[in-house]
């Protein structure tokens, strides 16, 4: 009898490609990974272990939610009115968080001036202010843009502040001493330093944008995420509930990725 040796090899060589694929792709697959084992973790345990739909949702029972309500309409309608409280909050946050940072840092005056401020309000519970954003502004867009706005602008003023006073001083010597103008040393050496502390705040700043889009929504709102959440707990409808909750997630980690895409970009020196 007789064996074909590159039939006998075929497996082997089969294996090899899997294994360096496996082997230069490995720190990318631990995510993946992670989500699909909490996943059926969680599916194990609605089916299996609670196995009460009023007291947790499974994932498959969480997508046909979704799937229901993207069929309905209801999902985008809620989506995008959110989306829009969060865009100008969080934009209108992140700008005058760079300013005031920028101000604090280059300014002696300024930062004596609002530092209690900044100290004294980013200790506050922002979102224990919303009904009486609410109260003063109405149920409409605009006290859920101040929420966010006031949630997402310390965490940026701090990191802002705190990115440009770290900036190496012996950089800025030495530029200096090749006769760089004040607005130089900023643009050259000061901001370029400063950048990955800003995109730190910039990414803390969706978290807590998020928090306070669905916080302001929860007190009172005709539309939203946050609305959304609020009827469905009200009705025991926990598919929904966790569906709004996991459209939220998903929008937090693709904004965070997006960020860190950008911040790859603009600071390769990182």
């Amino acid at each position: 009898m007789t064996v074909d040796i590159r039939q006998a090899r075929a497996p082997a060589s089969r294996i090899v490609p899997v294994k360096a694929f496996m082997k230069a792709h490995s720190d990318r697959l631990w995510g993946p990974a992670s989500i699909l084992g909490g996943l059926l973790l969680w599916e194990v345990l609605s089916r299996f272990v609670i196995a009460n739909t009023l007291l947790l949702a499974s994932p498959t029972q969480i997508v046909g939610a979704i799937l229901e309500l993207l069929a309905s309409g209801e999902l985008q309608r809620h989506f995008f009115v959110s989306a829009q409280e969060f865009l100008w909050g969080y934009v209108s946050g992140c700008v005058l968080g760079v300013l005031l940072g920028l101000s604090m840092a280059n300014s002696v005056a300024a930062q004596r001036a609002l530092q209690p401020w900044v100290s004294g309000l980013y200790a506050t519970p922002t979102v224990a202010l919303a009904p009486l954003f609410i109260l003063w502004f109405g149920v409409g867009i605009f006290s859920k843009v101040i929420v966010v706005a006031l949630l997402v602008i310390f965490p940026v003023i701090i990191n802002t502040e705190a990115g440009i006073r770290t900036t190496n001083p012996q950089l800025i010597e030495t530029v200096r001493s090749f006769g760089a103008t004040r607005f130089q040393i900023f643009t050259k050496v000061s901001l370029p330093s400063a950048l990955p502390f800003i995109f730190a705040g910039f990414k803390l700043g969706i978290g807590r944008g998020l928090i306070g889009v669905v916080v302001a929504e929860l007190f009172g709102a005709r539309a939203g995420l946050g609305q959304l959440i609020s009827q469905s707990a009200e009705t025991f409808n926990m598919p929904a509930l966790f569906a709004g909750v996991i459209v939220l997630a998903i929008a937090g980690i693709l904004l965070t990725s997006a960020f860190t895409w950008l911040e790859r970009k603009l600071v390769p020196w990182r």
